[in-house]
């Protein structure tokens, strides 16, 4: 073939480092904003950014340049830098290293767009850790529950 043709649709999930500050809730939109345009800036297509103050989900296509752990770790690298920039308050916050990527067909886009975008509401019935269990599992994903979300 001539062409490289690819559409990666990718749910990302990442949380803060345990042992940092969390995000406070006035900022989220200005992050969730930022990390859109981070995703942007490297030829990927945000599709849903959102959370809350201690982990973020992400519905982007991936751009064919990129690997998964490099898209991710520009992501969280270049969104860390920006937060800390915001206020003094921030000045000890980082994500933890690991994150979770799950493949989203294309039929599931808008379903999975409205998970991200209700992650507030959906966190007062299910707690972080087993929304992260869950979707490992859904996924298929061996884990060891001692590491998950773990500094």
């Amino acid at each position: 073939m001539a062409n490289t043709y690819t559409k990666l649709n990718l749910h990302i999930v990442f949380h803060v480092k345990k042992t940092r500050i969390r995000i406070r809730i006035e900022d989220l939109p200005t992050v969730f904003k930022y990390i859109g345009g981070i995703i942007s800036n490297v030829g990927g297509i945000p599709l849903a950014v959102g959370g809350i103050s201690n982990h973020i989900h992400i519905l982007a296509i991936m751009p064919k340049t990129m690997n998964v752990t490099e898209f991710v770790r520009v992501i969280k690298a270049n969104s860390s830098k920006w937060i800390k920039t915001l206020d003094d308050y921030y000045e000890p916050f980082a994500w933890q290293e690991g994150y979770g990527a799950f493949t989203v067909s294309s039929s599931a886009i808008n379903v999975t767009k409205q998970y991200i975008e209700n992650q507030a509401k959906h966190h007062h019935e299910e707690p972080v850790i087993d929304e992260y269990k869950r979707l490992l599992d859904e996924n298929g994903i061996e884990y060891d529950e001692r590491y998950l979300l773990n500094d």
